[in-house]
């Protein structure tokens, strides 16, 4: 055993130097790579020099190195991609060495102790565990080589890169493969913080979620007796698809560098950005075009028309399960009996036991100087950290919770279901100063709290707790409203005033601008004066077109209207 083991650790030394000496040649392959964007840049500037008097010498030698250029990219490319199988290949070499050099140091521990367990065979053969290591983050440097050396990663890569390199609209989708899609969903865990706690249901299309209900509870009888049919309460809830994204701005600097540095970019954007519309969802979700929040069901006040009847029986809980306290100005004993005792009013039937408790930063401190005590040797220490007390269950952190809320319960009765496939779509224009071609990318989820029970929303200082939250508008989703614009003449001459109906009836501000011009829902305007109906005095030609908006609070465009000028003569 012993001259095995040396043998396989000269062998694994030798595939190490050999994976290593080829893991820098990936430096040269990059200077050339550098090398070949300086031709490019060059040869675009020349061809920008150009002129009507060029001589057909000049073009053909600027076309020539044009071609050229096409010719070595097109080449280095091959050289890159063959690169990276073999070191691939030379990775999973210095991997299965490893693998069993370690299982040869095992058998050689083992070898003489009756007391060992063996490993168990299956075919003669023996089988060991291996730890699944998915998540991307976690990869070594040499998995993640072996992942972006997949042919569906690679094309999809490819696809990025060829888009920024042409820095220009992409009209066509791409679709992030089934393998990579693996990746995202580990990445939407680490940037979500309450995905973890809900039951994720992968689905396709609309789908029914069978559910159960109460457990029927056995029959005592005689031992010879006739067995009792039980009764079992099946239900179903109907989940669609609505998605949820955002955009990725991506620095053409990455054009530069390797597949994993950008593959990693475009995989870290999208968990971030589909991961906080999933965690504002889960607590306060509208059930329109997007999951039902777990509070936006406890406020519920009557049973929605679209509750399915194959569902679970509604029940009103807005005033079981919504809890205003008056105890903020308490602390130790008497504080947290009132509010777990209120906490307590969530469910744990039909979950896995397993509860969570969200709330603000300022909320969490707030707990933990309540529970402020001293230990034995007269030290300060506070009793609540990232557990709720007595309860238990885990604190998170979610900055969109008001002050002194907690909300939460049995996450597993919450059900998130998950469309399969993601796509991104691209444009440079966006932030085309930045030297940044802008990414949208997105999911599909539905979802929405099974049992209602099964949660609660408290209120500690005598207030109520929100029941919904702000989420980021729609726009591009939104019709454009209409404005009512009326014009006549002004109280001096070649002034005209407008008058505008049909605006909202607070939050919102009017302004106007001299021209046609068109706008669409949700454009951020320049240019644009302040304007009061009835009020203002504009002055402008007889027949000059007037466009006049409305802006919401966040100063995006939401209503427009347009009227001739009609001057004061």
């Amino acid at each position: 055993m012993a001259l095995k083991q040396l043998l396989k650790r000269q062998q694994l030394a030798a595939a190490q130097t050999e994976a290593n000496n080829h893991r820098n040649k990936r430096a040269a392959l990059e200077e050339r790579r550098i090398a070949l964007k300086k031709r490019e840049d060059d040869a675009t500037a020349a061809l920008e020099e150009l002129t009507a008097e060029a001589t057909p010498d000049e073009r053909k030698a600027v076309e020539d190195e044009a071609n050229a250029i096409d010719a070595d990219t097109a080449t280095l490319d091959s050289d890159v991609e063959a690169h990276d199988v073999e070191q691939a290949r030379l990775d999973k070499v210095v991997s299965d060495l490893e693998a069993e050099i370690a299982e040869l140091d095992d058998r050689s521990k083992n070898q003489g102790d009756p007391n060992k367990t063996k490993p168990q065979e299956r075919g003669g053969k023996e089988t060991h565990t291996m730890n699944n290591r998915t998540k991307f983050f976690g990869m070594t440097v040499e998995e993640r080589a072996a992942f972006f050396a997949n042919e569906q990663v690679r094309s999809f890569v490819s696809s990025i890169r060829e888009s920024l390199k042409t820095r220009a609209v992409v009209g066509g989708k791409l679709t992030i493969p089934d393998v990579m899609l693996e990746l995202l969903r580990d990445n939407i865990e680490q940037y979500s913080k309450l995905a973890k706690y809900v039951s994720v249901k992968r689905v396709n299309g609309t789908a029914r979620q069978n559910i159960m209900g109460v457990d029927p509870e056995g029959i005592w009888m005689e031992a010879t007796g006739e067995m009792n049919e039980l009764d079992l309460a099946l239900n179903q809830v109907e989940v669609d698809g609505y998605m949820v994204g955002g955009f990725i701005p991506v620095h053409d600097t990455l054009l530069d560098d390797s597949d994993i540095n950008l593959g990693s970019e475009i995989v870290a954007a999208l968990g971030k950005a589909i991961g906080k519309g999933v965690d504002r969802a889960i607590p306060y979700g509208t059930g329109v075009k997007m999951p039902l929040g777990f509070i936006t069901r406890l406020a519920q006040t009557s049973k929605p028309s679209n509750w399915s009847s194959d569902a679970p029986a509604w029940t009103d809980l807005h005033v079981s399960n919504i809890k205003k306290l008056n105890i903020n100005g308490t602390s130790g004993a008497a504080f947290y009996a009132a509010l777990i005792e209120a906490l307590g009013i969530a469910k744990p039937n039909y979950s896995n036991g397993q509860a969570f408790w969200i709330m603000n930063r300022t909320t969490h401190i707030n707990l933990m100087t309540k529970a402020l005590a001293f230990d034995a040797a007269a030290a300060l220490i506070a009793g609540v950290n990232n557990q709720m007390p007595i309860i238990g269950g885990d604190i998170v952190e979610l900055e969109i919770m008001g002050d002194y809320e907690i909300a939460g319960g049995f996450g597993s009765v919450f059900t998130l279901a998950e469309r399969a496939g993601a796509e991104i779509t691209s444009s440079e224009h966006v932030r085309f100063l930045k030297n940044q071609t802008v990414f949208k990318g997105y999911a599909r989820y539905d979802g929405l709290p099974v049992f209602g029970e099964a949660f609660v929303v408290v209120s500690y200082d005598n207030t109520d707790a929100a029941t919904s939250s702000t989420f980021p508008v729609d726009y591009a989703n939104t019709e454009l409203g209409v404005l009512g614009v009326t014009a006549v003449a002004g109280t001096a001459t070649g002034d005209t005033v407008l008058t505008v109906t049909g605006a909202e009836s607070s939050g919102t501000s009017l302004k106007y601008k001299l021209g046609d011009f068109a706008v669409k829902r949700g454009d951020k305007v320049t240019g644009y004066t302040a304007l009061v109906s009835g009020t203002t005095q504009i002055t402008a030609a007889a027949g000059k077109m007037i466009t006049v908006v409305e802006l919401d609070g966040d100063s995006r465009v939401i209503k427009s209207g347009k009227v001739f000028a009609v001057p004061k003569a």
